[in-house]
């Protein structure tokens, strides 16, 4: 049940960011599922091997490369959805930091 919560949570965060950003939109709520689901799928199964394949320059960069893979991650599913689009990079690395501030916000509600 804790499962679902978080999901949902997570298509309310994605929605929280297409609006207050305009480079990222959301459709409807039935794609703001969609999404949340594909890029939790994305960070569980595809970002780890992406971490590992670039270690090397994450520790040069002392960890920042991480925002980077981020906001390719969401891009990559931004761009795979039909109902979930963003415009480019810049507004990815953005979308990528405002999601995880916000869902991180709304998973606290859960916790307490």
């Amino acid at each position: 049940m804790e499962l679902l919560l978080v999901w949902i949570l997570n298509a309310v965060a994605l929605l929280v960011v297409a609006y207050l950003l305009p480079g990222i939109t959301v459709a409807s709520f039935g794609s703001a599922l969609i999404a949340a689901l594909v890029l939790g799928l994305l960070n569980t199964l595809v970002k780890p091997l992406l971490i590992l394949l670039t270690l090397p320059i994450t520790i040069v960069t002392l960890g920042l490369f991480l925002l980077v893979l981020n906001a390719l991650v969401f891009w990559f599913a931004g761009s795979v959805l039909k109902g979930f689009q963003v415009s480019g990079f810049w507004w990815a690395l953005l979308g990528a930091l405002v999601y995880s501030l916000v869902s991180g916000l709304l998973s606290r509600l859960l916790v307490q």
